[in-house]
């Protein structure tokens, strides 16, 4: 299996935690896989000394094989440089291409859209089928943010090549079944869309010892990166309201990103006292251990035009290390929270009803932990990443024998 993705861990974000679930459940299943990737990058543009001056590096993590090509050294910030980043791995992932080595099948991870292109290429040199992972759809995405108009001409070109693209691959794995309409919307019959969850790594993230903060405070927290996607501000005035009720709630902002400035920016003109922002990047294990140290744990997502297709990969490492979620979402998110059973939900923006959730779970420990157990259970039955590989491989073979 050779899997084709920008991002990788240690990079942050759902579509590198995905790709690296992905390949760690189809090793677990008994395939071999390559992983072709670009070096750690994201999302502050830094590559690490080891990789400097070299066109590729080929590393192993367990069984999966992992050839990382060269990328620009630019942060992921704003719509060219992000362009830049997607053309330059497009291209430097071909010239490892001698190296990789025999296959069976192709799946296009990250970024969707554009790792189909290198994938294609691949596609027609090995004489192997594509499939197509979608974790968020980059065009609707621009659509949403206000970058790119609809109906624009600019928006008719890039939907034009994304349905090209799509026309080509030979099945689609969502994460979730709210992009299959959309899909379909580029042309892909529905026949062929297949939705597989994100999943869980459960030997990382798992229920610990309780560990308290060094000052002994109730530890509400965001881990991941410092992007659009999500609403800093609305937790940064929840805490404002919070302060005043209760001075033994802390939260704790962990990550890095783009938005680090206006945020520290955003605390300093609210003058809220219980926020503390760490900017630091974490390993899998480090970010486990961290969730373990909280007592709620936050998905403070942005309020855009439409609600969300998707469901995050944090939602899955939050129930997996059994503790109360607050989700601030419309959409699929909000909706899987409640179905589980797993934490409180609240509207994105609502600042008021976040302080209020947060006290509630406080003041209610038996609720809190109740929570907690309930996503454990959930992801332990529906979300191994062994589960996820299994149905994963079992989509791969089908292809297989239909060519």
């Amino acid at each position: 299996m050779l899997i084709i993705g920008q991002y990788f861990p240690p990079d942050l974000g759902g579509a590198a935690t995905r790709a690296y679930n992905v390949a760690k459940g189809l090793s677990l299943n008994g395939c071999k896989v390559t992983v072709v990737t670009a070096f750690p990058h994201y999302p502050h543009g830094k590559i690490p000394r080891e990789y400097k001056y070299k066109p590729f590096k080929v590393e192993w993590l367990g069984e999966t094989r992992i050839i990382r090509a060269f990328i620009l050294p630019l942060e992921s910030k704003g719509l060219f440089k992000r362009l830049l980043l997607f053309g330059s791995f497009a291209l430097s992932s071909l010239f490892v291409l001698p190296i990789v080595g025999k296959i069976d099948v192709i799946w296009a991870a990250n970024p969707d859209v554009f790792s189909l292109i290198p994938s294609l290429a691949y596609s027609v040199l090995k004489k192997r089928g594509v499939m197509s992972n979608v974790d968020d759809l980059i065009i609707e995405d621009l659509y949403d943010l206000d970058l790119v108009k609809r109906g624009s001409i600019l928006s008719k070109m890039a939907e034009f090549f994304a349905r090209v693209l799509f026309a080509k691959v030979k099945a689609v794995t969502p994460i979730s079944p709210g992009y299959i309409a959309t899909i379909a919307r580029y042309g892909v019959d529905e026949s062929k869309i297949q939705v597989v969850m994100g999943g869980v790594d459960l030997d990382v993230f798992k229920p610990c010892e309780s560990k308290r903060d060094v000052n002994g405070k109730f530890v509400v927290l965001y881990s991941g990166g410092f992007s659009i996607a999500y609403d800093f501000e609305q937790i940064f005035k929840a805490a404002k309201i919070v302060e005043n009720v209760d001075d033994d709630i802390e939260f704790v902002v962990q990550g890095k990103g783009e938005l680090l400035d206006s945020m520290c920016s955003k605390v300093n003109e609210l003058k809220v006292r219980n926020v503390r922002i760490v900017d630091n990047l974490l390993s899998r294990v480090a970010v486990s251990e961290l969730l373990c140290q909280a007592d709620i744990l936050i998905l403070p997502l942005a309020d855009f035009k439409t609600p969300y297709h998707g469901i995050s990969s944090k939602l899955y490492e939050y129930q997996a290390v059994a503790k109360p979620i607050i989700c601030c979402s419309k959409g699929l998110p909000r909706d899987y929270v409640k179905e589980t059973n797993s934490g409180l939900v609240v509207y994105p923006g609502d600042y008021e009803a976040l302080a209020k959730a947060v006290i509630e779970l406080k003041e209610n420990p038996y609720l809190a932990r109740m929570m907690g157990e309930n996503g454990r259970k959930y992801v332990e039955h529906e979300a191994s990443i062994e589960a996820i590989g299994s149905k994963m491989k079992k989509t791969f073979e089908l292809l297989i024998s239909n060519a």
